[in-house]
Formats: C-alpha cells, sequence, structure tokens
C-alpha cells in the first residue's frame, strides 16, 4: 500500500499542496482529475522526490519516509519503490528505443547488461513494439514515444507507476493508443496513479477517482460516485466544464 499524509509544497509564497491525504491499495488504479493549478502534478513530483515536499510522510510497502528530512538513501528507496511516465517523454534522443529501456535498469538498478536487454525487449513486446527495438525517438510518433516511456517503467518492476498527464502532448489521433497500453497495464493489477483529463478512461478503468483543487482534496470515490453522483458543488462544476452534456451521469 502506499500512504502520503499531510503533504504540504510550496514555491515560495505559493502554497500548492496543503495537507493532502492519499491512500492507494495494492492493484488499485487511482486518477487524479481536476483544473490545472490544483497540485496533481505537483502531488506525483512530490512521490517520487521529484520534488521536495516541505512537510508530511509518504509510506509504500514497509518504508516509510518524512519528507522534510528524507535522507539519500531513503529518497533512492522510494525511487526505486516507483516509476513515473511523464507528459513529454523523456527519452534520449541520442538513443534508440531499446537502449532507452534499458538504460534504467543497467545504471540506476544494476542489472547485467544481458538480463536488462531481455526485460526490455519484453516490456516493448508487451506495449506493441516489437519492430521498433532499433529505432530512435525521432523516427516514431508521440504515440510510440509515449509507448516507450510506459515500457521502461514496466522495466523497472515497481511497486507504483505514476503516470502524470501521459496523453496530454499527443494528437487527439495519438491518444487511443496511449489509453489501450494503460488499460492493459490496469488489468494486470499493476499499481497505478493517473493525472488525467481522459474522462472515459478514468470512468471506465479506475478504481478509485480523486477531485482536487487549489492544493487539496476536495472529493473522492469510485468512478460512480464521482461521475454520477458527486456531493461537492466544485465537482460538478468541474464536470460540467469538462464533460459534454454531463447531466450527473455518463
Amino acid at each position: 500500500m502506499i500512504e502520503v499524509k499531510g503533504i504540504h509544497k510550496a514555491f515560495g509564497k505559493n502554497e500548492v499542496l496543503k495537507g493532502v491525504d492519499v491512500q492507494v491499495k495494492k492493484g488499485e488504479v487511482v486518477v487524479i482529475l481536476g483544473p490545472s493549478g490544483s497540485g496533481k502534478t505537483t502531488l506525483l513530483r512530490c512521490i517520487n522526490f521529484l520534488e521536495k515536499a516541505d512537510s508530511g510522510e509518504i509510506t509504500i510497502g514497509e518504508t516509510k519516509v518524512k519528507f522534510k528530512h528524507a535522507t539519500k538513501k531513503e529518497i533512492l528507496c522510494i525511487r526505486r519503490k516507483t516509476a513515473m511516465v511523464f507528459q513529454t517523454y523523456n527519452l534520449f534522443n541520442n538513443k534508440t528505443v531499446l537502449e532507452n529501456v534499458k538504460e534504467g535498469l543497467i545504471t540506476a538498478r544494476k542489472v547485467p547488461k544481458k538480463e536488462a536487454e531481455e526485460i526490455s525487449r519484453k516490456m516493448l513486446d508487451k506495449v506493441g513494439l516489437t519492430d521498433k527495438y532499433d529505432a530512435y525517438p525521432s523516427q516514431i510518433s508521440g504515440g510510440q514515444q509515449q509507448r516507450v516511456g510506459i515500457a521502461r517503467a514496466l522495466a523497472l518492476n515497481p511497486e507504483v507507476i505514476l503516470f502524470d498527464e501521459p496523453t496530454s502532448a499527443l494528437d487527439p489521433e495519438l491518444v487511443g493508443e496511449v489509453l489501450t497500453v494503460m488499460k492493459k497495464v490496469a488489468k494486470e493489477g499493476i499499481t497505478m496513479v493517473v493525472v488525467t483529463h481522459e474522462m472515459s478512461f478514468a470512468y471506465d478503468i479506475a478504481s478509485r477517482v480523486i477531485f482536487m483543487e487549489g492544493g487539496v482534496v476536495v472529493e473522492e470515490g469510485t468512478p460512480k460516485e464521482i461521475f454520477q453522483t458527486p456531493k461537492e458543488e466544485r465537482t460538478k462544476q468541474f464536470l460540467k466544464r469538462i464533460v459534454p452534456d454531463w447531466n450527473y451521469t455518463i
């Protein structure tokens, strides 16, 4: 299980997270929704220590770490239990698709090269890129690049994969292929925390949906509860803007 308690994060005078609590059970797909500036991405980045929160604590499995006083060893331990799929792919342009996936295994996890290559090929096969091992990022589409990012995350065999708006940088016609892969990953029981504006994905795949605004959790529940019978007025206003013809049901 993953538990984040009392997380605060400010950038100067701008308090982005104001005491957020989140729990994610093993095998859950938790989708975080909310308007721009609500703190969704900052929350993910703090979980993975890409940003260091000002206070609060995180527990992943048996490992509990206080954000403010985390040591390098503790940060490394948390990072080894997580993997992140970014909005903008974050691939090495001078490395092939296969090299991009195996790089983290070799450098961060110290996996022998032969084993790293075997794992990387298997993960690329899983996301439908068997024929792209030797291609460079510039030679494949944005959707394929994002699938490389997912394969890279899967190769690390983390306890949780964090997805930060993984389709936001894609042309509309490429969104579907990435969401299809994410649905496949979810059905395998891999724990996922997903920040997205893809409402149909949230409704169909999420175990729970969290709605955030202004650095706090406004409401959370099952997809049916959030999309069909939201309790908070702010959640209703958000859905009216985001979901075409929303009327308490999808």
